[in-house]
């Protein structure tokens, strides 16, 4: 049977190229710096660290590299030129926010979450979220 005219016909989606997410690498200003904190953040296990290229892997999903770029500047959160952040689930946004200041993160003043999550920034400025394990899907 023909399909009337006022129904679009489907456009077929082409096999995936792509498998997985293995690694979500990160520009900076210092490779090492930055996994140590984010080691220490996260108990990850350190893979790869020299002066140019730092690497994470998770237990589970994918893992965290840094990379070096010369000249590179702080993102600039909540205005500026942030292209993407990370979001970490953790049991109490509240709790685990001063022990990542303890670590070297900082608390910008805003914080649009309105109490769902809270946002940091790390060493080198690169926002993060912490979110409340429960709210993960919300």
């Amino acid at each position: 049977m023909p399909v009337p005219a006022s129904i679009p016909t489907p456009t077929p989606t082409p096999a995936p190229v792509l498998d997985r997410l293995t690694t979500l690498v990160v520009d900076c200003a210092d490779p090492v710096a930055l996994a140590e904190f984010y080691r220490q953040a996260t108990g990850w296990e350190l893979t790869h660290s020299e002066r140019d290229f730092a690497a994470l892997a998770a237990a589970t999903g994918p893992g965290l590299a840094f990379s070096r770029v010369e000249g590179h500047r702080a993102p600039g959160w909540p205005e500026g030129r942030t292209r993407l952040h990370l979001d970490f689930t953790v049991t109490d946004p509240d709790d685990a926010a001063p022990a990542l200041l303890a670590l070297g993160a900082t608390r910008p003043e805003a914080q649009p979450g309105e109490g769902r999550w809270i946002v940091l920034l790390d060493p080198e400025g690169h926002p993060f979220c912490l979110v409340r394990a429960t709210d993960e899907a919300n």
